[in-house]
């Protein structure tokens, strides 16, 4: 590995040793950048679902509906607030915070872009970074699990406690595959430091020869921000609002808030781990000035514009699944696909370290796997077999049985309408209604 990565990823110069003026203007750019990145994913998402969905889409408050998430965002804040009679107001009142901060805070070791001069003094376009920076982002993400479970249990109420207990399964079970697809990216570049990983990115990005890794990243991190098709935790049509349902005003914004937050995070994390981070995509790349400067703001947000447009397309495309599909798609397939390409990627990695060609260290354990892969699914088959004859049985012994529930009969019989009306009163006669017409 070359010594310049190594230094990113150790050393981290650049961090610490500068005034403390440009640090609060860095915290004020991150902190801009995400609300602004928020507002703009609000519209995007409209806009984009709604061209899918062949409709207009919000075109009224500002030019071309621009400042419609703005208009949302100041309506929630002076919205009533309702609070329900049986919540436990301390934890109700703080799980929003709880959901909003480490969103925020995630933030801090994302590499927007190399080292700059600011008025005068040369420091990197990145808040800070630590040796570990991936796993802070790893952490931050984390925490965001115990807002939502504690809104759904302060709540009182029983969809938010199912929501919050759902979200509470679907965050960890998805955060094991999500952590496992990173450990790839870490062999390969020697660090956990962001910095350090866009480093070892000069020349080519990772997305090309770690694909595997990148796919189970895309799809756990749907799975830990809740969004569709993954949205179980607040699925309208059984649990109303989910975990979020007694909120109101700006309660609810701050969980709206965290979601978006969310969002734009883990795409700028994939950006950083997969797709060079803040270096210019082919054929920009070609120009000598593409990755110095402020240029690589440019790059690294249109990087994370992507990730939301994916995020957006999958809602406006995918049908919600169900709720045990969702689980055992992520610890029977996610998990242990992964675990596989990681040792499949170890081996090669070993091996090619011992001084063998390229070619031999990655044919050699692909052949492998590809053996192991065979004789898997040849003793895999018979027991699916037995299992499907075994769910046939039982349904037709269950389709057999008399059912315990009433049921109306299946030669029910609708009693024709009556021909006449019979008057109240005494002597009145019965009047004749006219007969209805004969059909052709």
């Amino acid at each position: 590995m070359h010594p310049a990565v190594l230094a990113a990823g150790q050393n981290l110069p650049g961090f610490g040793d500068q005034p403390v003026w440009i640090t609060l203007i860095k915290v004020v750019g991150v902190f801009a950048f995400l609300v602004v990145m928020t507002l703009f994913s609000i519209v995007f998402e409209r806009k984009v679902v709604g061209r899918m969905q062949n409709r207009i889409g919000p075109n009224r408050v500002g030019p071309w509906g621009v400042l419609q998430s703005l208009a949302d965002g100041v309506k929630l804040a002076f919205k009533e607030e309702i609070i329900p009679a049986l919540a436990d107001k301390p934890v109700y009142w703080i799980a929003p915070v709880v959901s909003a901060v480490p969103a925020f805070l995630a933030f801090a070791v994302i590499p927007f872009g190399p080292q700059v001069s600011m008025f005068g003094h040369h420091t990197a376009l990145q808040l800070t970074d630590l040796p570990v920076g991936v796993l802070v982002v790893f952490a931050c993400s984390s925490l965001g699990v115990y807002g939502i479970v504690l809104s759904g249990w302060a709540s009182g109420s029983t969809y938010p406690l199912l929501g919050g207990l759902r979200s509470a399964a679907q965050m960890i079970s998805y955060e094991v595959a999500m952590g496992l697809s990173m450990v790839a990216v870490f062999l390969f570049s020697n660090t956990m430091s962001t910095s350090g990983i866009v480093a070892a990115q000069t020349h080519h990005w990772w997305v090309m020869g770690l694909l595997p890794s990148f796919c189970i990243y895309a799809i756990a991190v749907v799975g830990e921000t809740n969004r569709a098709p993954f949205d179980l935790p607040e699925a309208e049509s059984e649990l109303v609002g989910g975990f979020h349902t007694e909120y109101s005003s700006f309660k609810f914004a701050m969980f709206f808030l965290a979601e978006y937050i969310n969002m734009v995070t883990v795409s700028a994390l994939a950006a950083t781990l997969f797709l060079g981070g803040w270096r210019a995509p082919w054929p920009i790349s070609l120009w000598d000035g593409a990755n110095a400067g402020w240029w690589p703001i440019l790059w690294f947000t249109a990087k994370v514009v992507l990730g939301i447009f994916v995020f957006v397309w999958l809602r406006g495309t995918l049908p919600r699944l169900r709720y045990d599909q969702f689980m055992s798609f992520g610890w029977k397939v996610l998990i242990p696909i992964n675990l596989v390409w990681i040792l499949t990627i170890t081996s090669i990695h070993v091996l090619h370290d011992h001084g063998w060609a390229w070619w031999r260290a990655i044919v050699v354990p692909g052949c492998v796997v590809v053996i192991l892969g065979i004789i898997a699914v040849t003793m895999a088959e018979p027991a699916a077999a037995r299992r499907r004859a075994e769910l046939a049985d039982e349904e037709a012994e269950a389709a057999a049985e008399e059912p315990t529930f009433p049921v109306p009969p299946m030669d029910l019989v609708v009693p024709a309408a009556p021909r006449t009306l019979t008057r109240i009163g005494a002597g009145s006669p019965p009047a004749e209604l006219p007969a209805p017409p004969e059909e052709n």
